[in-house]
């Protein structure tokens, strides 16, 4: 199932609507989807190198957007559509443990999720659920996507595949 997913995410690259794509998948994968942004950001900055900068900004603003709704799931929706959500990404039996470890590195945590492979939605929903400071959670995750899109796609206009 994940294949099949992932190989439709892959062929919305090179269809006139690849930035609409872009900016839903990266919206989606911040709270939900299973498909890092990543499979069209980097596919659409290889055929299009002039335009980088557009591309990594709109991936960075989607998934920015979508963060506030995993944030938004953990903090009023938790027991109905977050812990389903943690449960199939196999997190649901950490939450006590990472609750405790997030009311002291909960902005750090966001950060290192958001800059790595690491499911970035897992933590999204923990912040909103833990109750992290909106404002922290916000700042660290605009560095911390920004930071991997755009340098993604620097990468690629730079040095290419």
């Amino acid at each position: 199932m994940l294949r099949r997913l992932y190989d439709w995410t892959m062929s919305l690259a090179s269809t006139r609507h690849a930035e609409s794509a872009l900016g839903a998948v990266s919206f989606v994968e911040s709270s939900v989807f299973p498909i890092p942004p990543d499979v069209l950001l980097i596919p659409m900055v290889l055929a299009d190198r002039a335009r980088w900068i557009r591309i990594a900004t709109i991936c960075t603003v989607g998934s920015i957007l979508g963060a506030f709704l995993g944030y938004a799931i953990g903090a009023f929706l938790y027991e109905a559509v977050g812990q389903p959500i943690l449960a199939f990404y196999g997190k649901e039996d950490s939450f006590e443990r990472i609750s405790q470890w997030y009311n002291t590195w909960g902005g750090w945590g966001v950060l290192f999720a958001a800059v790595t492979p690491f499911p970035y939605k897992v933590l999204t929903i923990f912040s909103g659920a833990t109750g992290l400071n909106f404002g922290i959670f916000t700042l660290v995750s605009v560095i911390g996507r920004g930071f991997r899109f755009f340098l993604v796609a620097w990468l690629l206009q730079r040095y290419g595949a």
